[in-house]
């Protein structure tokens, strides 16, 4: 499941179809579709078309699918899933959203957006057992991006987000937060930056 449809949105969608993952919806202001056998890379160049589009809106997609359902089921997060990815508005997934998708299966919520989840919601999917990937985390593509150059390949971006999780997951753990990664990259960012004023003498 993927909220929002704008660039971000578009680009995840892109990048679980070269995993072999299969996204199932994406929402705008007018609501969401939602196709129940995946958004297949044909679809998906449709829906980039009517998006780079000014001021189009996702129901026209509908005119171009037979499969696709517009606003149904009412509520989005009605929809079964395994993976959730947020990239549309900050705070679009509170408590309700989140225990809806625990209900409906979901097993990991990764922030593709800036603090799509609130702090209440990072209590219940911690209560609820989902695994969380924050935006402090994951957001760190377009920064390895540029470190690693112009001449970066998928594999180069693989291993820097391998590394960056591990850190993570590491640090989390030492600090008695296991498995908590919202914990995790903020303390790691923490120590990055104390480490660095020390090293310049600022502390």
């Amino acid at each position: 499941m993927i909220t929002g449809s704008g660039r971000t949105a578009r680009s995840v969608a892109k990048k679980c179809l070269e995993y072999g993952a299969i996204p199932i919806t994406m929402t705008d202001t007018s609501g969401h579709i939602y196709e129940p056998d995946g958004i297949p890379e044909g679809k998906l160049a449709i829906l980039n078309k009517i998006k780079e589009e000014r001021g189009a809106l996702l129901g026209r997609y509908i005119i171009s699918s037979t499969t696709a359902e517009f606003n149904h089921p009412e509520n989005l997060f009605d929809i079964p899933c395994d993976i959730c990815i947020p990239c549309g508005a900050m705070k679009e997934l509170d408590k309700a959203e989140i225990n809806a998708l625990a209900d409906n299966g979901c097993k990991f919520v990764i922030e593709g957006g800036q603090s799509c989840v609130t702090p209440s919601a990072r209590k219940v999917l911690k209560k609820r057992g989902l695994l969380y990937g924050p935006h402090t985390m994951t957001m760190t593509g377009p920064a390895i991006t540029y470190s690693l150059g112009s001449g970066a390949t998928d594999d180069d971006l693989k291993r820097e987000v391998d590394r960056i999780y591990n850190e993570v997951k590491m640090t989390a753990t030492e600090f008695n937060s296991h498995r908590d990664l919202y914990a995790g990259s903020n303390i790691a960012g923490f120590l990055r930056v104390a480490k660095n004023m020390m090293l310049h003498g600022a502390v």
